[in-house]
């Protein structure tokens, strides 16, 4: 993956200097804007469009994004409150046959990130999300330069990069990214900043860029008719705008009450849960994602390390305090998505330990063990080192005298390089994301709706398909998601979904 670094020199320089071309780079561009007094004139600003998402993390090959078409899209800015709300409806153009349009309602209240669902509950997001979305406001020409001009900003690092001047901004508030403008026109060309998390990220720290085209002249002012935001290497949106409107009514952006009321979620202590579900199996449960050790003659092999380094972190003293003294060797990786893949550096960092994956994903995971991570340093950042991985094309086995395991592609369009884990001898199979059973209701749950319909479970089809094509015989299935139930369960979610 590209990476761009941001340098901000030990010695910052004040917007006010005059002479310096720190300060020349930003009055070139407000005046290639409309003129610094217009651009702080602004308060408020809609931008409607249409144009095309992509999903981070989620994509059937770590090499490039799965689309969502945006039919809709209104983001509402109040650059003098700190707020902004997007509002877009988009459609997958990937996956499961038939995708219903879905509608996002994201929004920002100063320190406050909050996502409305459709029907209307208002929940918080993370402190992390929340200073990503602050980042947004600067990830536009006007933001970008009233934050340039504002109070207490820094300037810093004027340079030439190619066609583009670039200069180094930190806000009042503590917030960091570099400003480019085209040579030529002086007009910004991209804002680029820093990003990270601790939470299903296993790219450690990672450029957002929002470049600007086909700009329109819009009351006084030059705004881009097209914006296109990536993280790294990767298009996140690209919407082609169709209008602006200038300081008009944004309406009510002030976060609702059950969200700001809300303390920010933080990442849950993990915790970790055993079941020997078979000799020498172990089931690793107790949160959202699910990991199972399994014992060998001289050795373990763990299949998935998920999440983060929390997570991955106690099943891996799990797996000690289940068989102390027997060296881990063999981690597999369900697939690559960033929910599966976010604890395999904290696996990493185990001594002996060889990584098996689809072939499809040797690069990304080569990629991620070389990444930094400044942002929420790990331990493998402390102590790196190049993975040693096993690729898996259609089928690859761990035997011994003991037992024999059984790693196997599956085609389905969840996602491409994706394996499952079979038990010939005990008839168990280990899937992740392909079919997620529900969890037993609980001992005082109200009673199910009437004639409400079954979980979907778009991609079991294709498990059952593959079981028949491969002659497996399965009792059990062993879900990364849900709790195991039995064959039967997954085959009957595979028949609603073929006939529904």
């Amino acid at each position: 993956m590209r990476r761009t670094t941001l340098f901000f020199a030990a010695t910052l320089v004040l917007v006010g200097c005059a002479s310096a071309p720190e300060k020349a780079i930003v009055n070139g561009t407000a005046s290639a804007l409309g003129g610094a007094d217009k651009i702080l004139a602004v308060n408020t600003l809609v931008i409607e469009g249409t144009g095309e998402n992509g999903n981070l993390g989620q994509s059937q090959n770590p090499d490039a994004l799965n689309v969502l078409k945006v039919t809709e899209s209104k983001r509402y800015i109040d650059f003098a409150g700190g707020r902004q709300r997007l509002e877009q409806t988009r459609i997958a153009t990937f996956g499961a046959p038939n995708p219903q349009p879905q509608k996002q309602n994201l929004g920002l209240d100063g320190d406050v990130a909050y996502n409305v669902a459709a029907n209307g509950t208002a929940t918080r997001a993370a402190a992390q999300v929340a200073k990503d979305r602050r980042m947004e406001l600067y990830h536009y020409p006007i933001g970008a330069l009233r934050a340039a001009l504002g109070a207490g900003a820094q300037l810093s690092n004027p340079r030439k990069e190619g066609g583009e001047d670039a200069v180094d901004i930190a806000t009042a508030q503590g917030d960091k990214f570099t400003l480019f403008v085209d040579s030529g026109t002086k007009l910004p060309s991209k804002v680029v900043s820093m990003t990270s998390n601790n939470i299903n990220w296993p790219i450690g720290d990672a450029t957002l860029e929002t470049d600007f085209a086909n700009y329109t002249d819009v009351n006084g002012l030059k705004l881009p008719g097209r914006i296109t935001s990536k993280t790294d290497k990767f298009t996140t949106a690209d919407i082609q705008v169709s209008k602006n409107t200038v300081n008009g009514d944004v309406g009510n952006l002030a976060a609702p009450d059950a969200a700001k009321s809300a303390a920010a979620p933080d990442l849950p202590p993990p915790m970790v849960t055993s079941e020997e579900i078979a000799k020498g199996v172990w089931y690793l449960a107790g949160q959202s994602h699910h990991s199972v050790l399994v014992e060998f003659n001289d050795y373990l092999a763990l299949i998935e390390a998920p999440q983060n380094e929390a997570r991955t972190g106690a099943v891996l003293a799990k797996v000690k305090e289940l068989r102390p003294g027997k060296p881990l060797k063999y981690v597999v990786n369900t697939h690559h998505h960033f929910d599966h893949s976010g604890g395999v550096r904290r696996a990493m960092v185990e001594d002996g330990v060889t990584l098996i994956t689809h072939a499809g994903n040797k690069e990304f995971f080569e990629e991620i063990a070389k990444r930094p991570s400044t942002m929420y340093p790990d331990l493998f950042s402390k102590a790196p080192k190049a993975p040693t991985i096993q690729t898996v094309t259609d089928k690859y086995e761990l035997k011994d005298a003991s037992r024999t395991l059984e790693i196997y592609h599956i085609p389905n369009v969840h996602s491409e390089t994706m394996l499952i884990v079979y038990f010939p001898a005990e008839r168990l199979l280990v899937e992740a994301d392909l079919f997620n059973p529900p969890a037993p209701p609980a001992a005082n749950a109200p009673p199910p709706a009437p004639n409400a319909p079954p979980p979907a479970a778009p991609f079991s089809p294709s498990v059952v398909q593959t079981v028949q094509k491969l002659g497996l015989r399965v009792d059990r299935i062993v879900p990364i998601h849900g709790p195991i139930v039995p064959y039967r369960d997954l085959q009957a979610a595979a028949a609603r979904q073929q006939t529904s």
